[in-house]
C-alpha cells in the first residue's frame, strides 16, 4: 500500500538549501543544517503519563518516516531530539535549556507546568512549540502549536451529541467534575456555555489532581443530574464510575480524551466504564474506519507489531502533519530561521488531515485549528479501546461561541 499522503504540499519533494538564479538560498537558524531539520521532544518518559507520551512519540515517528521517505523538508531529514522529564519542572527546565540551542522547535511539550514554565523563554527564542493539550488559555500564545478542538469546546460537542439523543432536555440539570487546573477550568467553561444556552441548570464540582470523586458523584446524583460531565484524570474517571455504578444511578458520563486510558479496561472499572462512559476527542480514535485514521493504523501496525496502539498514534502523527505544513510553507519562502517558521506558523491555513481531526486553520488569532470531535465508546474488543460511535461534527453551538469570541 502507498504511504499515508496529506495534501499536494506534503507530497512534494522540496528543492534544498542551495540557491539558484531565481531562487535565493534558504535562510536557516537554530536545528536546521544543510541535510537536517531537529524538532524537540520535551516530554515525560518515566512519569504518571509516560505511557501516552512513549506512545504519541511513536506516531511522530511514524509519520517522519514517512515525510523522509519522501525527501523530507526542503531536501533535508526532519529528525527528532527527545528529552524526558519525569512530570518534573525543575528537570523540564535543564532539559529545554539543553535542547533549545539544537532544534528548530519543539513538536511536543508534555504537562501544563511544564508548558507554562518554558513559555516566557519560547518568547524570547521564537521557537514554536506544540503542547500535548487542548487548553484555549494556549491560544493567546502565538508560539503555541494547538492541533485541534479545544476542551471547552469538546464539552459543547458531547453535550449536543447526549442532547440530540433525547437524553438531557431543557430544563434539566447536568453535572461536571472537574480538576482544578487549566484542563478542567477551560472544560467547564463548555458546560457552562451550554447549560446557558439550552436552559438547563450546571452544578459544577472542582476537585485536586489526585482528589477521590466519590463524594462529588454523590452530590451530583442528589441534585438530580441527568448527564455528567469528568474533566478528571483516568483514575479519577474510573472512581466516578465505579461509584455511579455502586449508588445505582444510571446516567451517562462524558469524558474528555485526557481523562480516558484504555488500561482502565483492564482494570475492576472495566464493566462500568463500558456501560456509561462516552469519549469525547479532537483527534480520530484509533480504529476510526475513515481513509486518514485507517492508513495510520495499518502503517503503525505493519511498523510496531508488537506494540498496543491507542489514539495516542494518531495524535503524535497529526501534530506531525501540523508541523510538516508549517516547514513547508516555511521552506517556500525560503526561510527555515525561527522567525521565518513563526510567520509560516501564522500563515497556515487549510491543513487536510483526512479525518485525524477537522481541517487545521492556524491563523485566526486566538481561536482553535479546528472545531469538530469524534465521541466514542470504550470497547476492549476494538484496537485502542474506543469505538466510534460520532464522526467529526461541530455543534450549532460551538458555531455561536466562535461568533461571540470573535
Amino acid at each position: 500500500m502507498r504511504s499515508f499522503v496529506v495534501g499536494a504540499t506534503v507530497l512534494a519533494v522540496l528543492l534544498g538549501g542551495c540557491g539558484t538564479p531565481d531562487r535565493p538560498p534558504v535562510k536557516t537558524g537554530p536545528g536546521v543544517t544543510d541535510d537536517k531539520i531537529s524538532l524537540g521532544v520535551l516530554t515525560d518518559m518515566t512519569g504518571p503519563f509516560s505511557a501516552t507520551s512513549l506512545i504519541r512519540i511513536k506516531g511522530y515517528e511514524l509519520f517522519l518516516s514517512e515525510l523522509n521517505a519522501r525527501g523530507g523538508i526542503c531536501g533535508r531529514e526532519v529528525e527528532l531530539k527527545q528529552a524526558d522529564h519525569g512530570y518534573d519542572v525543575n528537570r523540564a527546565l535543564d532539559a529545554y535549556f539543553d535542547l533549545e540551542p539544537q532544534v528548530l522547535g519543539f513538536i511536543d511539550v508534555t504537562g501544563a507546568p511544564m508548558t507554562e514554565a518554558i513559555e516566557p523563554d519560547l518568547m524570547q527564542t521564537r521557537a514554536i512549540a506544540a503542547p500535548a493539550s487542548w487548553s484555549a488559555s494556549l491560544l493567546g500564545n502565538p508560539h503555541m502549536v494547538v492541533v485541534g478542538t479545544t476542551y471547552d469546546l469538546d464539552v459543547i460537542n458531547a453535550l449536543d451529541h447526549v442532547k440530540r439523543s433525547g437524553a438531557i432536555h431543557e430544563g434539566d440539570t447536568i453535572g461536571h467534575v472537574y480538576v482544578d487546573s487549566d484542563y478542567g477550568r477551560n472544560a467547564v467553561e463548555g458546560s457552562a456555555f451550554a447549560a446557558e444556552h439550552w436552559g438547563m441548570r450546571l452544578v459544577a464540582r472542582a476537585v485536586p489532581e489526585t482528589a477521590d470523586v466519590a463524594a462529588q458523584v454523590g452530590e451530583l446524583r442528589a441534585a438530580g443530574a441527568k448527564a455528567v460531565f469528568l474533566s478528571t484524570s483516568p483514575q479519577q474517571t474510573a472512581t466516578a464510575v465505579v461509584t455511579a455504578e455502586r449508588l445505582g444511578w444510571d446516567v451517562p458520563f462524558l469524558v474528555n480524551a485526557a481523562g480516558y486510558d484504555p488500561s482502565i479496561l483492564d482494570s475492576p472499572a472495566a464493566a462500568a466504564v463500558v456501560k456509561r462512559v462516552l469519549v469525547v476527542s479532537p483527534i480520530a480514535p484509533f480504529a476510526t474506519d475513515l481513509p486518514g485514521p485507517r492508513a495510520v493504523a495499518e502503517a503503525f501496525t505493519r511498523r510496531y507489531p508488537d506494540l498496543v496502539p491507542t489514539g495516542s498514534v494518531d495524535h503524535g502523527y497529526v501534530i506531525g502533519m501540523a508541523f510538516a505544513a508549517i516547514l513547508e510553507k516555511a521552506c517556500g519562502e525560503r526561510d527555515l530561521t525561527r522567525d521565518g517558521v513563526l510567520r509560516a506558523f501564522q500563515d497556515t491555513n487549510e491543513v487536510d488531515t483526512r479525518s485525524l481531526t477537522g481541517k487545521l486553520r492556524f491563523s485566526l488569532v486566538g481561536r482553535p485549528s479546528a472545531t469538530q470531535s469524534y465521541v466514542s465508546r470504550p470497547d476492549p474488543a476494538t484496537p485502542g479501546g474506543l469505538a466510534v460511535v460520532a464522526n467529526l461534527f461541530e455543534s450549532e453551538l460551538v458555531k455561536l461561541k466562535g461568533t461571540r469570541a470573535r
